[in-house]
């Protein structure tokens, strides 16, 4: 505002702001955007569970032992593979909160919500899955929506 309000001050019982104006609702087209992210958010939990079982089972580890061995390291073998666990869990912990702050952030048409949908999409589509995603997401009716010039 550039000069002083015409309005006059609140009084007991009224509205001491202007009202927010009217959310747009979102494209009809991209309501199923969110669970797709939702669904890989899930997947890897469910990725994290399984390998955490392996580890956490003795006959596991020995598996994981005896690939280490047969894949031909001579060196620490109980190293090598605390170190390979280690990664495992960094990587798989952090798809599935890119894939969350996708979700939840795309249900609220964040856009921080659209930039971890990229960054998943992006990762996915070197397997070719992501790329349609993708594609979707970087029109510029998409980007807009999620306010994103």
């Amino acid at each position: 505002m550039t000069g002083p309000s015409t309005r006059p001050p609140p009084g007991a019982g009224s509205q001491p702001f202007d009202p927010a104006p009217p959310k747009t609702a979102p494209p009809s087209g991209l309501r199923w955007l969110p669970f797709i992210f939702g669904a890989g958010a899930v997947f890897w939990l469910v990725q994290l569970a399984q390998f955490a079982a392996v580890v956490a089972a003795p006959a596991g580890r020995d598996q994981l032992r005896q690939a280490v061995l047969s894949a031909g390291v001579k060196s620490d073998v109980s190293t090598f593979v605390w170190v390979e666990v280690a990664l495992v869990f960094f990587f798989v912990v952090a798809a599935a909160c890119l894939h969350a702050t996708a979700y939840f952030g795309l249900r609220k048409h964040r856009p921080w919500g659209w930039i971890a949908a990229v960054i998943v999409a992006a990762a996915w589509s070197l397997i070719l899955l992501g790329i349609p995603v993708l594609y979707v997401l970087v029109r510029t009716s998409t980007r807009r929506a999620y306010g994103i010039p």
